[in-house]
């Protein structure tokens, strides 16, 4: 039922419409966008509409960026004979914001699922294997999500790049640092103790 009026439900539907937005929360931000200041809700819908139309992929490292390359490829500061491919840009982010990675990237946009008819040409992975072929890379370091579609992933990978003769390695996974043993699942622990270093 329309109880605000055509505006402010078309708005509250193309909230709803956002990944991780329920209705209740669709309408909160809807009327918390009415509240604001005319001003503020034009610097909203220009910055949406100025990522909408300048953001694309880097030609490299296939990441959301404003120019033809992302900064982490343009800077000459770089190992730019490792790349770490993740599943998304967030991925990279959260490894950036680490300060231990040195190399570059390689952003796949998903992960391999057939559930959700997702096969290894809607990722790009395409692109991936051409860098390898081209840049002179000598290590592929596999940093998809430990679950079955990141795993999957990595396997499909590491069988393309193995006969290129590139380095192939993938990320540990293990218990997390303040995480009680008697809550982690089995993979996880035996992941663990295979990733086990001397102290």
């Amino acid at each position: 039922m329309n109880y605000y009026g055509n505006p402010i439900t078309n708005l509250i539907d193309e909230l709803a419409r956002l990944p991780g937005v329920g209705r209740k929360t669709a309408q909160r931000l809807a009327f918390y966008i009415i509240d604001q200041p005319e001003e503020q809700v034009d610097r909203l819908s220009s910055a949406i509409k100025e990522a909408k139309s300048k953001v694309r992929y880097c030609k490299k490292c296939c990441t959301l960026t404003d120019s033809d390359l992302c900064p982490i490829c343009a800077s000459p500061k770089r190992n730019d004979s490792i790349i770490m491919v993740v599943e998304d840009p967030r991925d990279m982010a959260a490894y950036e914001r680490t300060n231990q990675f040195e190399g570059l990237y390689h952003i796949l946009h998903g992960a391999i699922s057939p559930m959700a008819g997702i096969g290894p040409s809607d990722l790009k992975i395409k692109e991936l294997i051409t860098r390898i072929g081209t840049e002179g890379i000598n290590e592929v370091i596999i940093a998809t999500n430990p679950n079955v579609e990141g795993e999957a992933t990595a396997m499909y990978i590491a069988k393309l790049l193995k006969p290129l003769g590139t380095k192939v390695t993938r990320i540990a996974n293990g218990v997390p640092v303040g995480g009680d043993l008697e809550y982690i699942d089995e993979v996880t622990l035996s992941r663990a103790l295979e990733g086990r270093v001397e102290l």
